[in-house]
């Protein structure tokens, strides 16, 4: 019995389009319902509005996209966010410069980071059980540096730079941060021997290991990465609202998660893009801004976070199932021919 044309099975895999294009469809449509549910939707001030929302959020999920194609998780990140803007407010307060106090947030992301990667790299523990476990750690810590209080009196060139946009355009400074930080997050993750061995290892860290990675510094790198851009998003928290407080950014580990996730990475390791998660984190942008000017209530929105990051789950392997059944039915017809 003759097997069957590969040629024929490859062209017939290759037929469904690319997740990347069905978000750039996504976003398209989003933005045509954000116009009409309101008429100042499309706006320069209220595109800025949502790059502006978008800054803190992008700024975490870039390097939880590292994590994620390592097969690895980051539940931490919202709470060091949180931890470098009380930090920053207690240093501000004590009189340091604001540069120093920026150059001590960032180290301090740094250590919590390195904390979060020796824990689980060298005791070789989950990573998901250990990371609730500092996400308790570290908002407790906000906690302690500035209780229920926050400090609020930073200099004026600071608050503005967190406020204003680039030049006439409607791009908040503050986004120009995520921009470049991106261009060199998708550089790393796509174009560098450091991004491929990511993919190995979440493929297969045994195999991976065993053809030469470091994985074990590979995987700390990436949650030191991982705590100092949370802290760069505290800092930029903290200038674009002008106040530093400990309950900060709570809660904000549920959006960048759904933003990967959505964007295509895989929970399980070893694929997505990060050109995925940008244009994830676009639509929800976009999705969220649309609905709030609607006067849908926060609860609401919660909600429609959590059911993208629940499609954005169950979508990928359900296609898989699918294409799985389809070559199953391609190659049994093929073989009844011949």
């Amino acid at each position: 019995m003759a097997k069957p044309d590969s040629a024929l099975l490859t062209r017939k895999r290759q037929t469904p389009l690319r997740w990347e294009t069905l978000l750039v469809i996504v976003l398209v449509l989003s933005l045509g319902l954000g116009r009409v549910l309101s008429p100042v939707f499309l706006t320069g001030a209220n595109l800025s509005n949502v790059l502006a929302d978008l800054t803190e959020i992008a700024l975490m999920a870039l390097p939880m996209t590292l994590i994620i194609v390592a097969a690895e998780i980051d539940l931490s990140v919202a709470s060091v966010l949180g931890a470098s803007s009380a930090l920053m407010g207690v240093l501000w307060h004590m009189g340091l410069p604001m540069p120093a106090v920026i150059v001590l947030v960032l180290l301090f992301g740094v250590l919590a980071g390195l904390l979060n990667g020796l824990v689980i790299v060298r005791l070789n523990l989950p990573s998901l059980a250990v990371t609730i476990g500092t996400l308790a750690l570290f908002r407790g810590l906000a906690y302690v540096l500035l209780g229920d209080q926050a400090v609020a009196d930073f200099p004026p060139p600071y608050t503005a730079f967190g406020m204003d946009t680039l030049g006439a355009s409607f791009i908040p400074l503050p986004f120009v941060i995520v921009i470049v930080c991106a261009v060199l997050f998708t550089v790393l993750l796509q174009a560098t021997a450091f991004g491929r061995s990511l993919y190995a290892i979440g493929a297969n860290p045994t195999a991976a290991a065993f053809s030469g990675i470091e994985v074990a510094r590979i995987r700390l790198t990436t949650f030191v990465l991982s705590g100092a851009m949370s802290a760069l998003a505290g800092i930029v928290y903290t200038l674009r609202f002008t106040s530093a407080r400990g309950d900060n950014g709570e809660g904000f580990e549920l959006s960048v998660i759904a933003a990967v996730l959505f964007g295509g990475v895989s929970i399980f390791g070893g694929r997505g893009s990060m050109i995925g998660v940008l244009l994830s984190l676009l639509i929800i942008g976009v999705l969220k801004n649309a609905l709030t000017l609607d006067d849908v209530s926060s609860e609401t929105l919660t909600i429609v976070t959590g059911a993208l990051l629940l499609a954005s789950v169950l979508i990928p392997n359900l296609v898989a199932r699918w294409r799985a059944m389809r070559d199953r039915r391609f190659l049994a017809k093929t073989a009844a021919k011949t």
